[in-house]
């Protein structure tokens, strides 16, 4: 039950009406129960044996498990059918075209079918289809001996070109691959790895280039990559020009069009990297071609990024000042229901921090209240800097709220769970915050100490100010806050402006 389950959550509620009446157009038998299955399924938290027991009056049954295969293969065809529709109708037209061709050649029509070949080939060299083209000049070339319009030493030539732009597809993919691996070692293993280090060795050893031969996808794949290692080691500005110099190479490409997905989640990328670098300006500056960019193409990729642009828009307006507008903007959309889960949580983390700066403490705990999931299941949905991020939100808050019980229990699972990982990837000064957060909830007159205060100072020394990560340098607003005894967000702005402790 459990894969059927997931399946079916993961459809929208259009979706979902869309799969029953593909079952009932499928149903041969008017007593069918599949429709009755899924709708028991997807509106209710029964377990198998009530659902067997309502539909079939018995606790199990041979006719239910039957029953739950064949759903379960039919939400499988819907789903194939519905990516066919909706993503790969390109890939599917021109395979037809190829299809209907071969046809035509094997019956001499020559003229027609190379028409036909010539049309699949303008349209897979549009959206590069390295795959797909090798078929076609494939068959071109087979039969242009029997065709003397065909000029076989072209196609040769362009099949040569393909291959060539095919092998270096796969060995970005290699890359990625490598990358990933990379990003798993600092994740898991806690190792500290210079990211644009690995990638140059890793480039290095495939004999590529970062040039305009690159597509938009291998690009994306290599920045997100850089994006995650940013977001473990707080180090953005590391990979700042990196991504800003890679885009630029690409962002003239004549083809962008064809990739626009991928070019979406690179200004994406850029926009988070430069917020988190504290370049606000030239952050939202990204967002709005990122929004132009989403209205492209009657706005196909709007819903896909909208929770990710709203998310950067948000947080570049509450360090702005304009937190009012911040939580507006989060409010609303959290309203509405949407697949990017990841996203969601960094929306319900963002305003519960926008609540706990504006000292809003209550409606941070009810923010805070929907996180009812171990710490293993966000790891999964999100990460586990947003973990780190989460915990250290409600310590904060059950300081503020003045509640030991929860706090000391909070405190004591942090530490037991994220020392040593801390510790290996170089974030002792969180476990250093921490512990001044303990300290002052323990002794509270302790702030007034000049010691106390040099140990800080002496601890959070930012010898470059310029580089620090905005969100560390929020945590740390939190401690002079309590030091000098001023409004937490009012100092969360100034110490962003002056980027010191």
């Amino acid at each position: 039950m459990t894969d059927l389950t997931t399946i079916i959550n993961a459809l929208s509620t259009k979706e979902q009406h869309k799969f029953v009446a593909y079952l009932e157009d499928k149903n041969k038998r008017k007593d069918a129960k599949n429709v009755l299955l899924f709708k028991l399924i997807a509106k209710s938290e029964l377990d198998s044996k009530s659902i067997c027991t309502q539909l079939y009056k018995v606790e199990q049954c041979n006719a239910y498990h039957a029953l739950r295969k064949r759903l379960f293969q039919s939400l499988i065809d819907f789903t194939a059918n519905k990516n066919l529709e909706d993503e790969n109708s390109t890939d599917m037209q021109i395979i037809k075209y190829i299809l209907a061709s071969r046809t035509y050649l094997l019956q001499n029509n020559f003229e027609i079918a190379y028409k036909i070949l010539d049309k699949a080939e303008r349209i897979a060299e549009e959206h590069s289809l390295y795959p797909i083209l090798n078929e076609i000049y494939h068959t071109k070339i087979q039969y242009a001996p029997n065709y003397s319009k065909v000029n076989l030493k072209d196609l040769i030539k362009k099949q040569t070109e393909n291959h060539k732009k095919h092998l270096l597809e796969d060995q970005l993919n290699i890359v990625y691959a490598k990358l990933k691996s990379v990003l798993n070692q600092i994740n898991y293993e806690g190792k500290i790895i210079n990211f644009e280090e690995e990638l140059n060795t890793i480039l290095k050893e495939l004999d590529i280039t970062l040039n305009e031969s690159l597509s938009f996808k291998s690009l994306y794949q290599i920045l997100a990559i850089a994006n995650i290692s940013a977001l473990v080691t707080s180090k953005y500005y590391e990979i700042e020009e990196f991504v800003l110099k890679s885009y630029e190479i690409l962002k003239n490409k004549k083809d962008s069009e064809k990739q626009l997905f991928y070019q979406i989640h690179i200004v994406y990328i850029i926009a988070n990297t430069l917020f988190r670098n504290k370049r606000f300006n030239e952050s939202l500056r990204y967002i709005r071609e990122m929004k132009l960019l989403m209205e492209s193409k009657i706005g196909t990729y709007k819903n896909t990024f909208i929770l990710k642009s709203t998310l950067v828009e948000a947080l570049n307006y509450n360090y702005t000042n304009h937190q009012g507008e911040a939580i507006n903007l989060v409010e609303s959309i959290i309203k509405k229901k949407h697949k990017d889960i990841e996203s969601l949580l960094d929306l319900h983390l963002s305003l519960l921090m926008f609540y706990f700066q504006n000292e809003e403490f209550t409606k941070a705990k009810s923010i805070l209240s929907k996180f009812y999931h171990t710490d293993n299941y966000y790891i999964e949905k999100a990460s586990i800097d947003w973990v780190i991020k989460k915990n250290i939100a409600e310590i904060l808050l059950y300081i503020e709220l003045a509640e030991d019980d929860l706090l000391f229990s909070r405190l004591r699972s942090f530490k037991s769970k994220y020392t040593s990982y801390l510790k290996q990837i170089g974030q002792n000064r969180i476990l250093l915050f921490i512990s001044f957060a303990e300290r002052i909830y323990n002794n509270p007159l302790i702030v007034n100490n000049p010691e106390f205060k040099k140990q800080i100072a002496a601890s959070f020394d930012f010898s470059n100010p310029e580089k620090e990560d905005i969100f560390v340098l929020s945590s740390y607003a939190w401690l002079k806050s309590k030091i000098t005894k001023t409004n937490l967000y009012e100092t969360t702005i100034k110490t962003i402006k002056q980027s010191t402790f």
